[in-house]
């Protein structure tokens, strides 16, 4: 099994006499008939790992409904809002204006972090998107770049967001090159979007990055592997995170949500085309680099349970996060409370989510106009298959043959062992199996193809 902004204005005293109450923020103070109460959701849209909990979630309306059916004789109204990292959703939680919010791994800690320095304590409450290698991240350089190895970055310039998960790989990658983030490289700290430009532009030489903008820029032909997280072998998630008063005042509400984010996932895991395409619609994403990540093979699994393994992934972090005097100790135990998202899917169903494991890598072609992709059991079979079909091909992903991260066919690189056809995420691993192998070669797409056909 596969594991399943704006904020609101006040509202004016006039009004307040003449409407329902109505709470911002989980503040509400009153539970009668007639009482309105507004839950704040913060995600961010096209961190696409986060799409259960946030824009699929939204799109499908699940968490409307559950609240909806509580039917303790309130009127709940769910304010969505949108931001580009975690960073200000937490800001917006501490000042009580974000019940529930969405992010990555390092800025959960530093939700956490910040929540118990100004006294208004969160709560890891579940998981959405994960890696338990760490592919969700990964450097890449321009199309034309000379670079083809981590070494080849001593002394440029490499964008990515301090504080971030990719920050976290970009540090961890270097350190095992032999090399120091803060001295051998330049490091830009820039927003992504900011980010890829400057890759684009020249201004940055390599770009470490989280899901969905490495494998969105090599899909648009702006950039190519350098670095696959996923060698780091140490996994890499995106979770929800609740303030801890809002939880404790309205258990039933983040239960609700918790529940209908379960929802959203069976309906990822059940209709993987469907909810690329909701969420492509949503973000202005290429469906096709949607997929790459939340796809039936996709390098994200999905699942709200809090597998041990996140935890003490969680609890190495927190030294790159101290190392960049970004956060100070911070309590991991203490933030973690599953307790809520066991409630809400029973202890039978989250002992069986929490025991479950990725399923095994393997390729997809997604042809056009259809919504479901063809499986294939190895690289040979799948270039075969996209050689007799070129014109009705969407999108073709290969899983790297070391690492399991899937990356799209034609920007892999690919290598020919005998008669068996291998591909790679990144350079680097790809000549790793080549010096390993006598008669093993890198060849190019094209070629792949010829030889396969």
């Amino acid at each position: 099994m596969k594991p399943h902004r704006t904020a609101l204005l006040a509202t004016a005293a006039v009004a307040a006499l003449l409407l329902p109450l109505t709470a911002c923020g989980g503040d509400a103070s009153a539970d009668g008939n007639g009482s309105t109460v507004t839950v704040t959701v913060g995600y961010q849209s096209r961190t696409i790992n986060t799409v259960t909990a946030g824009t699929l979630l939204r799109s499908l309306g699940y968490f409307e409904e559950q609240l909806n059916a509580l039917g303790d004789g309130v009127t709940y109204k769910v304010n969505w809002q949108d931001y580009a990292t975690g960073a200000p959703i937490t800001a917006q939680m501490t000042a009580g204006k974000i019940d529930i919010g969405s992010m990555g791994d390092f800025p959960l800690l530093i939700n956490a972090a910040r929540g118990k320095q100004l006294g208004k304590p969160t709560r890891l409450v579940s998981v959405t998107g994960y890696n338990l290698l760490g592919g969700l991240n990964t450097i890449v350089t321009a199309p034309g770049s000379s670079l083809t190895s981590l070494k080849d970055l001593k002394g440029k310039k490499v964008s990515t967001s301090v504080g971030s998960a990719a920050d976290g790989t970009l540090v961890r990658a270097l350190q095992r090159a032999g090399l120091d983030a803060d001295k051998d490289i330049e490091k830009l700290n820039q927003q992504p979007a900011v980010g890829a430009s400057a890759l684009s532009s020249g201004s940055a030489d390599a770009l470490s990055q989280f899901v969905a903008w490495p494998g969105l820029l090599a899909h648009q032909g702006k950039a190519k592997a350098l670095y696959d997280g996923a060698q780091l072998n140490l996994p890499t998630f995106h979770g929800v995170t609740a303030r801890e008063d809002f939880a404790k005042k309205r258990p039933a509400v983040l239960e609700a949500f918790l529940k209908a984010q379960t929802q959203a996932t069976d309906y990822l895991e059940g209709h993987p085309v469907a909810a690329a395409e909701q969420v492509a619609k949503a973000t202005g994403l290429p469906a096709e680099a949607v997929y790459l990540y939340n796809g039936a093979q996709g390098i994200a699994t999905f699942d709200p349970a809090i597998k041990p393994q996140l935890v003490a992934a969680l609890k190495e972090d927190v030294t790159i996060l101290k190392d960049a005097k970004l956060t100070g100790d911070v309590d991991v135990d203490a933030f973690v409370d599953d307790q809520y998202v066991k409630k809400a899917l029973g202890p039978k169903e989250y002992a069986e989510r929490l025991s479950a494991t990725p399923p095994n890598p393997a390729g997809e072609v997604w042809p056009k106009g259809a919504q479901k992709t063809v499986a294939f059991t190895s690289p040979t079979a799948l270039l075969r298959h996209v050689a007799e079909h070129r014109d009705a091909v969407r999108a073709a992903y290969v899983p790297d043959t070391t690492t399991g991260t899937l990356w799209f066919a034609d920007q892999a690189v690919w290598v020919s062992d005998g008669s068996a056809l291998l591909p790679f995420v990144a350079p680097a691993t790809a000549e790793a199996y080549v010096a390993g192998h006598d008669g093993a070669r890198v060849v190019t797409y094209a070629e792949a193809l010829e030889r396969a056909s």
